[in-house]
């Protein structure tokens, strides 16, 4: 496909061209076709381009060129904003989240986060998502058929409930659990309308403002049951190991607790919420999306058996790495300017969105051959140039979470590839729920006895 190139735009803060259609009709095509209508803007208009969403209604300038990509990503973390990009998820993550803050307090808040995902922390998770893993795939039986989704969210929130909140009463985990996939499996209009505080007094908006308030309501309990009784120590085994033995929220009610500057609740519950919700919903919809590409393979899936009988943890990832790219969970990261500013030799005026668009990215033949096909072979070696691949961002705002994420997929493939043959007898369709791409089937898998490697 020709790239069609244009300089900058104008002698001042010009928007690039797009669709000229209502920012109604734009929202709507982009929550039901969305990968059709950004390729077939690109073609038109070149890169950037320009679209319209709701609420707002919100311009955003789409950029998939690596260089441009790059600047994005390495320019001022305030000037290009990631809390005002992120401003929908505000009603739900609050206004202390690690999403919802920009310069020094976001620095803050990631220093304070980072230990809870350093590489030593991340491998005293690994039981705990193997004990899930081996739980939910022990109920699966040859000849039955599963939603991949549906219990690809069902074991995710159990591994980050058990992460995050696992010290607290199973009383109180029971009843978090439903609020959270409530919370979760909301349609985009209802996410969009989380901007409009006067809309939470009418359905269906009022009961996700309930269920909002009940699920703070256990954090902030929990909060204070463990602040009144007094943290856990870390563990000494732990410790020699470089990570702690206790959940997430102990973490964070012993952060600054010793200089007398400790977390408040509302701090806590923030970030809590933060992690509970990011770290549940990607993760299941990449390993559903990537159950379903091996169930359409059988060249592929045989290779990832053998992978899974010979412990090859590198190509498992591989699946995974493949399956977020042809797939991807997030179509592109936002950061709205602050004021005016050249980006990709444009120049664009203050409170536009800039969009490195991961969807775009992601599927160019210029960066990978056949970008439609499902080749794990790709990220093996040296794997993708930089800047093409894009699934946990970039820059400063880059996910904390993504060593976790891939080691949490490389376990619950081995798990069902070592169990059970999986197949996928249709092409799945993508659905936005909230703001994640998920298989809108549920992406379900026939199961059959395990083949040999």
């Amino acid at each position: 496909m020709a790239r069609s190139k244009r300089p900058g735009v104008g002698r001042g803060p010009t928007l690039p061209p797009g669709p000229r259609t209502p920012a109604l009709v734009q929202t709507v095509q982009a929550f039901t076709g969305r990968q059709a209508a950004f390729e077939r803007h690109r073609r038109r208009y070149g890169d950037p381009f320009t679209v319209s969403m709701l609420p707002g209604p919100q311009r955003l300038v789409m950029f998939s060129e690596p260089a441009a990509i790059k600047e994005i990503f390495a320019g001022d973390p305030v000037q290009f904003s990631g809390a005002l990009g992120n401003e929908m998820l505000r009603a739900a993550m609050g206004d202390r989240s690690v999403m919802l803050n920009d310069g020094e307090a976001h620095r803050a808040i990631r220093r304070y986060l980072m230990p809870a995902f350093s590489p030593a922390a991340v491998r005293s998770y690994r039981p705990i998502v193997e004990r899930a893993a081996a739980a939910e795939v022990a109920s699966w039986r040859p000849g039955q058929t599963v939603s991949a989704l549906e219990r690809m969210s069902s074991l995710t929130l159990d591994v980050m409930t058990e992460m995050v909140l696992g010290a607290s009463d199973p009383r109180s985990l029971a009843e978090l659990r439903p609020r959270l996939l409530r919370l979760v499996e909301v349609d985009p209009v209802v996410v969009g309308g989380w901007l409009y505080p006067r809309l939470r007094a009418l359905p269906p908006w009022r009961g996700h403002a309930r269920n909002l308030a009940a699920i703070d309501d256990l954090i902030e309990a929990e909060i204070a049951d463990r602040r009144s009784s007094g943290s856990p120590e870390p563990a000494p085994d732990a410790a020699a190991e470089g990570a702690d033995a206790a959940d997430l929220l102990d973490r964070l009610i012993r952060v600054g607790a010793e200089d007398g500057e400790p977390l408040t609740a509302a701090e806590i519950r923030d970030q809590v919420v933060t992690l509970l919700l990011a770290g549940y919903e990607t993760s299941a919809s990449t390993i559903a999306w990537t159950l379903h590409e091996l169930g359409r393979d059988e060249r592929v899936r045989a290779r990832a058996r053998r992978a899974a009988d010979e412990g090859d943890d590198d190509y498992l990832e591989a699946c995974l790495q493949e399956a977020m790219r042809l797939h991807p969970i997030i179509d592109y990261v936002a950061r709205t300017l602050r004021s005016d500013a050249r980006v990709g030799g444009v120049d664009l005026p203050a409170g536009v969105t800039v969009a490195p668009a991961i969807l775009l990215a992601h599927h160019d033949e210029h960066a990978f051959e056949d970008p439609h096909a499902f080749r794990p072979e790709r990220f093996l070696g040296e794997g993708p140039a930089p800047h093409t691949f894009l699934p946990f961002g970039g820059g400063v705002r880059r996910c904390i979470g993504a060593a976790f994420a891939l080691m949490e997929g490389v376990v619950v493939l081995r798990e069902v590839l070592l169990r059970v043959d999986v197949v996928a007898d249709a092409p799945a369709p993508t659905r936005l729920r909230n703001i994640t791409n998920v298989p809108g089937d549920g992406a379900p898998l026939r199961l059959g006895p395990r083949a040999a490697g």
